[in-house]
């Protein structure tokens, strides 16, 4: 297989292979991103600063925040296809948490709250997308 030469005449990797690599790099950062504001909530909650009722509202806004971060940060590695890139990490992040469900409890899927997670992931990684479409210049008469 011959390998691909970018502007510069540097010998690299094909791009979708760069494109999926950023996906997973924005996932990993989307997972990272939502655990620690789950961190943050639980240690609110634990101190009395927030109430038990707002964990509910809790778990989709930091999976919206992370995998919004995640997938700013994967559309400004790939530069293009910029929706499918955002909805990507999504998928991502959410994968990445229905496996740790599934290593931390017995049973990990949809039944409970899993759709409203994957909505939320899906979300964030769309309005990442949606944030970094190039704009359209004005016409100037």
């Amino acid at each position: 297989m011959k390998k691909q030469e970018n502007k510069r005449g540097e010998m690299g990797e094909r791009p979708w292979l760069r494109a999926a690599l950023a996906v997973l790099r924005g996932g990993i950062l989307a997972c990272g991103t939502a655990a620690v504001l789950l961190l943050a909530a639980a240690c609110l909650i634990s101190a009395g600063a927030m109430g038990e009722r707002w964990l509910i509202g809790v778990v989709p806004g930091a999976c919206v925040a992370g995998s919004l971060l995640g997938g700013l940060y994967a559309v400004g590695r790939t530069g293009r296809r910029s929706l499918a890139v955002g909805l990507g990490t999504g998928v991502t992040l959410f994968l990445l948490l229905l496996c740790v469900g599934l290593l931390a409890y017995d049973a990990a899927g949809l039944e409970r709250e899993g759709a409203g997670t994957l909505c939320a992931c899906l979300c964030g990684g769309g309005l990442a997308g949606v944030l970094s479409l190039p704009r359209k210049k004005k016409r100037r008469r």
